[in-house]
């Protein structure tokens, strides 16, 4: 079986987020996908069967929807890629060496802090605190207060979420930024997020009043996004870079 490193949300190696990316030959069990991702320890590995169904799995869990190893996956297959995932049917297509992505759009509800989210961002101005599906979004006061936070990890995985996104109106070229941490799935900071760039379109496209987005991910790999809002999808457009390819023995 074939598998790649590829390097997502970005349009240069070593940058942007890893993502494994595993072209099945034949039937797998889940222990057996699970022992490949946690082998490879990228935060997502792909598993794409022939017949394009496609799964992700953390070095610890399986996860319902991941971005950036959709990502790898369509730069991997190339052309237009129609993929049947646990959130249903993804299409990615290549658009001028961007590849755009119609993703779920999961609008996030404001509330009130759960029990240790607020200790768990220490010296952080929050704005708001809203829930979406799978995580947290939490807006802070600025971009720099993003750039420069130093969560408590440990406290974050008592948090009953998949995980915690931090996000400010930008203060260069992109119109918003945002980090994301999952310690609870095996990865403390996320380098480019795509899911949650499903919550982050939801909550800022509507508060800033623009039809499409330039998104940061402020990880220390650096990654960027365009997004767009149609009705209930998020269109999440990245580019890609190919950095390893073999076979597993296995």
């Amino acid at each position: 079986m074939e598998i790649y490193v590829v390097d997502s949300f970005t349009d240069k190696p070593f940058a942007g987020n890893p993502a494994g990316v595993v072209l099945l030959t034949e039937p797998r069990d889940d222990a057996w996908m699970q022992d490949v991702a946690a082998e490879m320890k990228h935060a997502e590995t792909a598993f794409v069967t022939p017949d394009n169904h496609l799964r992700w799995f953390t070095p610890a869990h399986e996860v319902d929807l991941c971005g950036h190893a959709t990502l790898a996956a369509a730069h991997v297959l190339g052309g237009e890629q129609k993929f049947t995932t646990r959130s249903g049917v993804l299409t990615c297509v290549n658009d001028d060496g961007w590849i755009r992505m119609d993703f779920p759009a999961d609008p996030p509800e404001l509330i009130d802090p759960p029990i240790g989210l607020v200790a768990a961002l220490p010296h952080a101005t929050i704005k708001s605190v809203s829930r979406g599906r799978f995580d947290y979004l939490i807006e802070l006061e600025s971009a720099a207060e993003v750039r420069s936070l130093r969560p408590d990890v440990q406290g974050l995985t008592q948090i009953s979420s998949r995980g915690v996104i931090v996000t400010a109106v930008g203060d260069g070229e992109a119109d918003i930024v945002s980090r994301c941490f999952y310690p609870a799935y095996g990865v403390p900071e996320d380098s480019v997020t795509g899911s949650a760039h499903c919550t982050l379109a939801s909550y800022w496209v509507p508060r800033l009043q623009r039809a499409d987005l330039l998104a940061e991910q402020a990880s220390p790999r650096g990654g960027s996004l365009r997004l767009a809002l149609d009705q209930d999808r998020v269109l999440l457009s990245g580019q890609a870079v190919t950095v390893l390819r073999g076979h597993l023995d296995v």
